[in-house]
């Protein structure tokens, strides 16, 4: 992810908040729920570890250390949750590299996009897009702890997750590591809430996340988006390929998650929240907002609902950013930052045609499902159109098909050839390859011409041309 040297500023009552708004709402029980078995020492270090406030372009993160008692707050005790809202997947609590649609009962704003579907898995994060292939650990996924994790190598493992209307808690219990289960069980969790804030919750870490190997697995702390663009190939009817492009991402750092820890994010200001010109294309927020008339849209281009920016000419119409005359313009963004000079954005391209994938210059060492990603830089004028590539993967597909079906056709008309010679020994093919052949070879057997199977045997006549027949024929 790209860091900006902008600081968002947090309010006052936002702090207050974290009790008034938790995922566990109902919950009015003073002692930390969850961490009464986890209690420190007395022994220990009181003192409050907070990370100060880390800007993503599209989150501020916060992580909050151990020792301090926000920490604990952000963390859902499920157990005390009504039981009948508590669901233990059956599947994933039972399978390795298993993933799951679980519906939400409240529209959950990421990236801007309000979403009320996302796919759970067993590695320990939660993908959210809506196209589903093989790359799920690629891009547009909530990951608090990705992992090589496999709930079917210990009963006591499970997923569960809750949902009581306004928040969804996701959390991975007592779960192992596939290639390396005497590490010990981890236990934590993702909170969504309905106001676009994410929180990662970590009650069991037996060893430091940057020793988990990736070697069978992504190992990733953090967030990702990604928007989808489909092309046709020309040369090929009815099929398209569909080309996903990762716009950002947040990598949390990993040696801040331990026991107790917690990190929350809180959602940035973006161009998708306004719904007229005038302010669209005055907001100061750090991002390039331009207004489609088209669709009635404001958008910096960069989004998941970049196909239909493209294919409705919005990036041309953008460039005039004088509104319509009788536009309201009073209306004012509920968060503002200061503006930001023009960046680069950073690109990680998953191409895939029918559920194959391919790459281009991969950036990071293959490991199972994180192999088939490219890196791109694009600046923010930059399009998505790949014609070039695309007739250049068409014309690699028409040569390939073509070469194949030339080879085909020689092997078919080399069989046709033996099979005709030699049903027709006679023939003038087969006469032009009997005359050119060595003076000196073994016994041979021809064919009577009446087609009985009666066989002269014919040998060679020293270096002479000829052949001596034998009394049988």
């Amino acid at each position: 992810s790209h860091l900006y040297s902008h600081r968002w500023k947090r309010h006052s009552e936002s702090l207050k908040s974290v009790d008034t708004n938790r995922a566990s709402m109902g919950q009015d029980s003073s002692e930390p729920g969850g961490f009464t078995d986890l209690l420190l020492d007395e022994g220990h270090d009181n003192t409050t570890q907070i990370e100060e406030d880390t800007d993503h372009n599209y989150y501020t993160s916060r992580t909050y250390g151990p020792f301090d008692s926000i920490s604990r707050d952000l963390w859902v005790n499920i157990d005390q949750m009504e039981k009948d809202k508590v669901k233990i997947h059956g599947i994933l609590s039972n399978t390795h590299r298993q993933a799951a649609r679980v519906n939400l009962s409240f529209d959950f704003p990421f990236y801007g996009h309000f979403l009320r579907e996302i796919t759970v898995a067993t590695g320990g994060f939660i993908y959210t897009g809506e196209v589903v292939h093989r790359m799920l650990t690629a891009t547009q996924y909530i990951a608090p702890l990705m992992a090589n994790f496999d709930p079917s190598v210990s009963r006591n493992s499970t997923v569960r997750y809750f949902d009581n209307g306004t928040a969804l808690v996701v959390q991975w219990d007592h779960v192992h590591l596939q290639d390396n289960y005497n590490l010990g069980s981890f236990t934590f969790q993702a909170t969504l809430l309905n106001d676009g804030r994410i929180i990662f919750g970590y009650k069991e870490i037996p060893v430091s996340v940057t020793q988990i190997s990736s070697t069978n697995h992504p190992v990733k702390v953090g967030l990702s988006d990604a928007f989808v663009v489909v092309h046709r190939i020309q040369q090929i009817p009815n099929v398209r390929r569909r080309t996903i492009y990762e716009y950002h991402r947040v990598e949390l750092q990993m040696s801040k998650i331990t026991n107790l820890s917690a990190v929350e994010m809180i959602p940035l200001p973006t161009c998708l929240q306004f719904n007229s010109c005038g302010p669209c294309v005055t907001a100061q927020i750090g991002f390039n907002c331009s207004w489609c008339n088209k669709l009635q849209r404001c958008s910096s281009g960069f989004d998941r609902h970049r196909q239909d920016w493209v294919d409705s000419g919005c990036p041309e119409e953008s460039k005039d950013k004088v509104c319509e005359k009788n536009v309201d313009t009073t209306e004012n963004p509920p968060h503002t930052t200061t503006s930001l000079q023009p960046t680069t954005t950073r690109f990680r391209v998953l191409t895939t045609t029918k559920g194959a994938t391919t790459s281009h210059l991969p950036t990071s060492l293959p490991t199972e499902d994180d192999t088939k990603i490219a890196l791109h830089l694009k600046d923010n004028g930059a399009s998505t159109d790949d014609s070039a590539a695309e007739k250049k993967g068409g014309t690699l597909h028409a040569g390939l098909i073509v070469g194949i079906l030339i080879l085909v056709l020689i092997v078919a008309a080399a069989i046709l050839v033996t099979v005709y010679m030699y049903h027709h020994p006679t023939s003038a093919a087969s006469l032009f390859f009997i005359e050119r052949r060595p003076s000196r070879w073994p016994a041979m057997k021809f064919r009577r011409g009446s087609g009985h199977p009666a066989y002269a045997e014919v040998e060679p006549v020293g270096e002479k041309e000829g052949f001596i027949v034998s009394e049988q024929c």
